[in-house]
């Protein structure tokens, strides 16, 4: 059995449907790369009014599930010391292409961040923004973020919002997310939609704080982010619309640090 076979299903899954999508998101990655300044999320929300990076300088970072790496690359114009590990190797390809252009380096990984190849406690920071926050099973990849931690490390990661998960339908091309209940809250973690062989993992708000603890983590924060006024489509994301996101969090971030 070669390795790719030994993998989990959703991994496989996931890995050939990013190898598909990567082309799309290149040129989003090039702006990302050549920003000035963060901005997280759907909605381009600067770093400046969201305030989710502590201070990097000279620390060891891991970006778990970086595609592109733009996130990677604000960190280490921040002083930091970054490593990316991606699923997906066509993503990973336009990630070395960019630090060629921009001229910033830093290690790129190929490999599923549940389970990292890297010793325990070499990282200061674990962050991922729709990586595998959403792309990796929480029970595997989050004790594997608490292992790659040092004590007082912090775990940061934004993904869908509960609420919006439960109000998404189950094909885009049927229309974005409406003001209704269309799955029940206490629900498989696994999600999957017959537009597309791709996996995600969705935890409720009682889930995931249990999980963090019992991996070591204390939570300090869990940011629900709000469309701004001048929100606009993107293209790549019909499920759902800036009017919703600024009624009901469409995304959410959670800060927690490895208890010592």
């Amino acid at each position: 059995m070669n390795d790719e076979a030994r993998l989990p299903d959703h991994v496989r899954r996931n890995r050939a449907a990013w190898d598909e999508w990567a082309e799309s998101y290149a040129a989003p990655g090039r702006r990302h790369w050549a920003a000035a300044d963060p901005s997280w999320g759907m909605w381009s929300i600067p770093e400046a009014e969201a305030r989710i990076l502590p201070d990097v300088a000279g620390k060891d970072t891991i970006e778990l599930g970086c595609g592109t790496a733009y996130l990677s690359a604000w960190l280490a114009r921040r002083g930091a010391r970054p490593v990316g590990i991606d699923n997906s190797a066509a993503q990973l390809a336009t990630a070395r292409e960019l630090q060629r252009e921009f001229g910033i380096e830093f290690p790129l990984i190929h490999g599923s961040a549940e389970a990292v190849p890297l010793p325990d406690a070499s990282f200061d920071l674990a962050i991922s923004e729709y990586g595998a926050s959403i792309w990796c099973d929480p029970y595997a990849w989050i004790p594997e973020a608490a292992r790659l931690l040092r004590p007082d490390g912090s775990l940061i990661f934004l993904a869908n919002g509960a609420i919006l998960m439960l109000c998404v339908l189950d094909y885009e091309a049927e229309g974005p997310a409406g003001d209704r209940l269309l799955r029940p809250y206490f629900r498989s973690r696994r999600y999957e939609f017959p537009d597309t062989t791709a996996v995600e993992f969705h935890l409720g708000h009682g889930d995931m704080l249990r999980l963090l603890r019992r991996t070591g983590f204390e939570v300090l924060d869990l940011i629900e982010l709000q469309a701004p006024d001048d929100a606009q489509n993107d293209p790549r994301f019909t499920h759902v619309t800036p009017d919703w996101a600024r009624r009901w969090p469409s995304e959410e971030v959670w800060i927690a640090r490895k208890r010592a």
